[in-house]
């Protein structure tokens, strides 16, 4: 059973064992939230195009912010962003709460307005915690150890990106919307008292002096000279792009499906059950040897199960086919986490992760807005399977273009390296 029992040292570490319960809080706050959103944005409006508006209006401020804040990661006391942005995420869920319960006479008046308004709060505050909370993970660990981490912090986000939705769409649809913005704030509450009992980390010297400009210039050249970096972060960032359909799970609940709310929570889930399950085995056996080719592999089967999803009728199959797009994603997520993790000298740590999370990151936002976009002209199957053929195209590409990542490896020392 050794293939089945995962390497729990990094959970040893009190530091990092709190970080990943806190991730998970956060991240369990945001998954419900998005789900409650979306819900209620697809409920009033009937659109699609509606559903791609709430990812652009969070992905606009997160992409004029990010880069800049990759570079503020690396002055700043990383923990302290981190903390900084929990607040502003639990202001952002009362903010919504707010105007659910108290304040229905404003969106009766402006409409779905002060929604987008707050979302785009959130991109502002996930601006910033997306490179310091990368930055910061790294800091609670020895490198030897980061492959492992970065299948412990996978696992925690899956936990919470399944119960998440799950929980926010059974709370919505049985007990009203009140209640389940309620729950978001809790879990958002939660996660700003374990951040606070992370003790923070010094960081490195050099970059304390550095002009903003020089930095950014610096952070940007590193990862455009870094095969391995740029190669991983442009192949998620198109899978994600045109290859998802997570935007959509609203309209494929309510036209194809006929599920409800309660349905689409399980939809929203099905991704992230499989990501943990195949978490748990990564954490037993992380992809060490091949781990490039492992991961255009992944990426490709990730686009199959898009096309599934996109011509099945019946809900347990399209439940099946988002599982089995999850258990492919979780490969890519976890070869891509650990190349950033040991590639990025400390120094730009900060830097580095904010290019990661706008070439990945933004993608889910943008990749919402394309996607409702492309559903409101070729309807929401067609979207979907276009979307799905360009992930091949960049996973085929890919294989012949980028000879680095197709040989790549990790050591057992967790120093990364070409295969020979």
């Amino acid at each position: 059973m050794a293939f089945l029992s995962p390497d729990t040292r990094v959970l040893k570490i009190r530091d990092f064992r709190n970080f990943i319960i806190a991730k998970f809080c956060l991240t369990f706050a945001t998954r419900t939230l998005g789900v409650m959103v979306g819900w209620m944005v697809y409920e009033h409006t009937h659109s699609a195009f509606s559903l791609g508006l709430i990812g652009l209006s969070e992905a606009i401020p997160f992409l004029i912010t990010a880069f800049f804040a990759g570079h503020v990661a690396d002055v700043v006391p990383r923990k302290s962003i981190v903390m900084v942005c929990s607040i502003g995420y639990l202001l952002c869920a009362v903010g919504l709460l707010l105007v659910r319960w108290k304040f229905a006479w404003v969106t009766a008046q402006a409409g779905l307005l002060p929604i987008y308004l707050l979302i785009f709060l959130t991109g502002i505050v996930r601006g910033f915690y997306a490179p310091a909370h990368g930055a910061f993970a790294a800091q609670l660990i020895p490198r030897e150890l980061m492959v492992y981490a970065s299948v412990w912090n996978s696992i925690s986000f899956d936990i919470s990106a399944v119960s998440g939705p799950a929980m926010g769409g059974l709370v919505y649809g049985f007990a009203g919307p009140i209640a389940a913005f309620g729950l978001v704030v809790v879990f958002a509450s939660a996660a700003c008292v374990l951040f606070a009992r992370v003790a923070s980390r010094p960081l490195p010297d050099q970059t304390r002096r550095e002009p903003m400009m020089q930095s950014l210039r610096e952070g940007l050249r590193f990862v455009f000279t870094t095969q391995e970096l740029v190669g991983a972060f442009a192949l998620d960032m198109f899978a994600v792009l045109f290859g998802g359909a997570v935007a959509l799970l609203p309209a494929f609940a309510s036209q194809i499906l006929n599920c409800g709310p309660q349905g689409l929570g399980y939809l929203q889930a099905a991704p992230a059950v499989g990501a943990i399950l195949t978490s748990l085995v990564l954490a037993a056996n992380p992809p060490r040897q091949n781990a490039g080719r492992k991961m255009l592999f992944a990426i490709a089967g990730f686009g199959l199960c898009m096309m599934g999803f996109a011509l099945s009728t019946t809900f347990w199959l399209s439940w099946v086919f988002l599982f089995l797009s999850g258990v492919c994603d979780e490969v890519s997520v976890i070869v891509r986490s650990t190349i950033v993790q040991l590639f990025a000298p400390e120094h730009l740590r900060g830097r580095v992760e904010a290019v990661s999370k706008i070439f990945i990151g933004s993608s889910n936002e943008i990749g919402a807005f394309e996607s409702g976009t492309a559903a409101s002209l070729l309807g929401l199957r067609r979207s979907v399977m276009a979307g799905a053929g360009v992930t091949l195209l960049v996973v085929g590409t890919a294989w012949y273009r980028l000879p680095r990542i197709r040989h790549l490896h990790f050591s057992a020392s967790g120093i990364a390296g070409e295969k020979k």
